[in-house]
C-alpha cells in the first residue's frame, strides 16, 4: 500500500467514533455484544462481522509472512481485531503503509 492516507482517515474517524460511543455507553462492550447475540437478526450481523474479522486476521498473518516478519508481530493487530473488528486491520494497513513508504524512500537514496 503506497499511500496509507485513506486507511489513516478511516482509522481516525472510526476510532474516534468508537471512543465517543464507548464513553456514552450505559453498558459494557461485553454486555452489548451479548445483547446483540440474543436475537437472531442482530446475531447474524455480529456473526458476519466476525467472519470478516477472521478473514482479515488470516490476511494479516499471510501478509506478515510474505514480508518476512515474525508472526508474533501481528498479535496486537489480531487482539484489536478480536475486540473492535475493523480497527486492527485499519491500524495494520496504516503501519505497514508507513513502513513501506519509509523503506521506499531509503531505497531511493
Amino acid at each position: 500500500m503506497p499511500r496509507p492516507y485513506p486507511a489513516l482517515l478511516a482509522l481516525l474517524a472510526f476510532g474516534g467514533y468508537t471512543l465517543f460511543t464507548l464513553m456514552q455507553a450505559e453498558q459494557s462492550l461485553l454486555q452489548f455484544g451479548l445483547q446483540l447475540l440474543s436475537r437472531p437478526d442482530t446475531a447474524q450481523v455480529v456473526i458476519d462481522l466476525y467472519l470478516m474479522a477472521v478473514l482479515a486476521g488470516l490476511w494479516m498473518l499471510c501478509d506478515a509472512r510474505a514480508r518476512d516478519r515474525a508472526l508474533v508481530s501481528v498479535l496486537p493487530y489480531l487482539l484489536l481485531t478480536a475486540v473492535f473488528v475493523s480497527i486492527g486491520p485499519l491500524l495494520y494497513l496504516v503501519i505497514t503503509g508507513w513502513q513501506d513508504r519509509r523503506q521506499a524512500g531509503a531505497a531511493k537514496r
